[in-house]
């Protein structure tokens, strides 16, 4: 079930830097820093310790700049990183497409009868001589 009537936290860019530069700093664990930061029991902290553990990856595969990007809800096309299926072709370029691919099999069927003729007239005069 889904969390009702709790809205979900929104941390500033510069408070999830804080904590991850404290916790490097004093070579904290994820459950130390969450607990410091956010005074939770020890069974009630995977949360916090996912954020903490998102906050790091993204620290360091991005550099603090990448804490400051906006991630919540569904990737848009026009960002360049949008997940699952490939975006669609324009109409042109995709009518385009289905005309190359049906020439270039109408191309293979050719081919492939005319190395049949070949065949068959090699055997023929093969049989002849």
């Amino acid at each position: 079930m889904g969390k009702t009537g709790r809205e979900n936290r929104r941390y500033s860019a510069e408070f999830k830097i804080s904590v991850i530069m404290d916790m490097r700093e004093h070579q904290l664990g994820y459950r130390e820093t969450a607990r410091k930061y956010w005074k939770v029991p020890r069974g009630k902290d995977l949360n916090y310790v996912n954020a903490v553990k998102r906050w790091e990856r993204i620290y360091l595969e991005e550099g603090a700049e990448g804490l400051m990007k906006e991630r919540r809800g569904r990737a848009r096309s026009a960002g360049g990183t949008r997940k699952g299926r490939a975006p669609k072709l324009d109409k042109k370029v995709e009518e385009d497409l289905i005309a190359e691919n049906q020439r270039l099999r109408m191309e293979i069927e050719y081919l492939k009868k005319l190395s049949a003729l070949v065949l068959a007239e090699e055997r023929e005069n093969g049989k002849k001589q």
